[in-house]
């Protein structure tokens, strides 16, 4: 299969998009590019898996290589395994989804729908990249669209949530770039493939922290974590489902490739990057405790649910490197359908306070039934996806037999009853009890009700057969696990 599809169909998009007449026209064209880039990730699933099964047992396929700068060995370079394949079908259906929940954008709409549009178009090139100039390259497509997003269309704070989202971001990529050109003047190579085949270099011993951190200020990486709340609370519905459905999960993918390539110096942190994340689990759970605003809490507590993925990489066993990529892709869902609910309820009750709603259960059953599903799939509930991801870290975690790495693991299982407590305290002040008025009393609309229909497929299809996505990325995690040195 040509990988450049997964860029040349966004491009498409976005072009024509720029060229339609009218937001209703660009409406549908956004949504035409979604269903296409979909159908696209769907069929690269499929071709994948049966390569699998006919023992392909390659680490990448579908390779493809062309050099850009010659002199300097840069490649456009891509190629997938299960987790990249895993990652674009969440960017797909992310996608599809944030296009619906905006279906009644009017305010410049056709520059709204052409940003979102590009913000794809990076996530698919950063995860297909094999090259890590490439991946970079890509990076920066990602990071400018939400910038403009949350500046243009968000509310609130929106200057300073924008400003301070993109310094954060630009502070990280400042650390990849570092890191990235280190490597380079060692190997004289971005190939990512080479990297990884290559002895250890004492080196990577400063190298990998700086690549981890740049990568980890993306996904929230405690105590890098601010712009978090900030960026989420300010943006737009289908900002927020992007920034938390897809931006936050490039930071995950660039941190366990990372980890790919330098396995030796991975092992060397190990314990420092389990430190932090316990740290964020607990941190970002009882932070969301005290929030009254439904998007602070759905943004504190994606902290608490990436530090998972990072727990997950952290621990460097086989079923925790699984289950990380199968966190990233569970809370990616989830959290996309828990910012769209929010921008649903909001748009009726002009309010994202929780003491000020109240009986919406009666006037908006269908919202509220997402709500609670969105909630439920947030604390772990069995038969939805955060279960299955979060049960399959747990199982990887316990692995390590160390103090420390049983300790934290444990602070991971505590951080689950107080998600409980605030998801049910939340979810119960805002559907149940006596109704409040709102100045609209309608239910969801078809676009609503598809936007999160495609999600809660996602959230039940992996958590009534979690065995689709481990299959997928388990063999993955084992190219990972089978160089690391030793571990306790």
């Amino acid at each position: 299969m040509n990988l450049s599809l997964l860029l040349i169909i966004p491009a498409i998009t976005a072009a024509v998009i720029l060229l339609a007449r009218g937001a209703a026209q660009v409406r549908w064209v956004a949504l035409t590019g979604a269903v296409v880039q979909l159908i696209a990730g769907i069929g690269l699933y499929n071709v994948f898996m049966q390569a699998r099964s006919a023992g392909d047992d390659r680490q990448y396929l579908f390779e493809f290589r062309h050099r850009w700068f010659e002199s300097f060995n840069m490649q456009y370079h891509v190629g997938v395994d299960g987790v990249s394949v895993a990652m674009i079908l969440l960017t797909a259906l992310v996608v599809l989804a944030g296009v619906l929940a905006s279906w009644r954008q009017e305010k410049l709409a056709k520059d709204f729908f052409f940003l979102l549009t590009l913000l794809a178009m990076g996530a698919y090139g950063f995860f297909i990249s094999l090259d890590l100039f490439t991946l970079f390259f890509f990076l920066e497509i990602a990071v400018i669209p939400k910038f403009l997003l949350i500046g243009i269309w968000g509310s609130g704070r929106k200057e300073y949530s924008a400003n301070k989202l993109a310094l954060m971001l630009m502070g990280g990529s400042a650390l990849v770039l570092v890191g990235m050109l280190a490597l380079y003047f060692q190997t004289d190579t971005f190939d990512m493939k080479r990297l990884a085949g290559m002895a250890a270099d004492p080196s990577h011993g400063w190298i990998f922290p700086v690549l981890f951190i740049g990568f980890g200020v993306f996904t929230a990486l405690f105590p890098f974590h601010t712009w978090v709340p900030d960026g989420h609370s300010s943006a737009p519905t289908a900002g927020s489902m992007f920034l938390a459905g897809i931006s936050m999960k490039l930071g995950g993918y660039g941190c366990l490739r990372a980890t790919g390539f330098m396995p030796d110096a991975a092992a060397q942190y190990a314990p420092w990057i389990v430190g932090l994340a316990a740290i964020a689990i607990l941190y970002g759970a009882f932070a969301t405790l005290m929030q009254k605003d439904l998007k602070y809490m759905n943004a504190y507590s994606s902290i608490s649910h990436c530090g998972f993925v990072l727990l997950g990489i952290g621990m460097l066993t086989r079923t925790a490197l699984a289950g990380a990529v199968m966190q990233m892709v569970s809370h990616g869902l989830m959290t996309a359908l828990f910012f769209a609910v929010i921008g649903m309820i909001y748009s009726r009750t002009g309010t994202r306070m929780v003491s000020q709603m109240g009986g919406l259960m009666k006037t908006m059953p269908f919202i509220c039934t997402t709500l609670f599903i969105a909630g439920l799939c947030s604390l772990g509930l069995p038969g939805l996806s955060g279960f299955a991801a979060e049960m399959t870290v747990f199982v990887g975690a316990w692995e390590r037999t160390g103090a420390g790495y049983r300790l934290a693991t444990i602070a991971g299982c505590i951080s689950i009853v107080v998600t409980a407590v605030y998801i049910l305290r939340a979810t119960g002040q805002v559907a149940m009890g006596p109704a409040k008025e709102t100045p609209r009393q309608d239910d969801a609309q078809w676009f609503e009700k598809a936007s999160a229909i495609i999600l809660i497929a996602g959230i039940l299809l992996i958590g009534l057969a979690p065995g689709l996505l481990m299959d997928l990325v388990s063999p993955d995690a084992g190219y990972i696990t089978d160089t690391l040195p030793s571990l306790p």
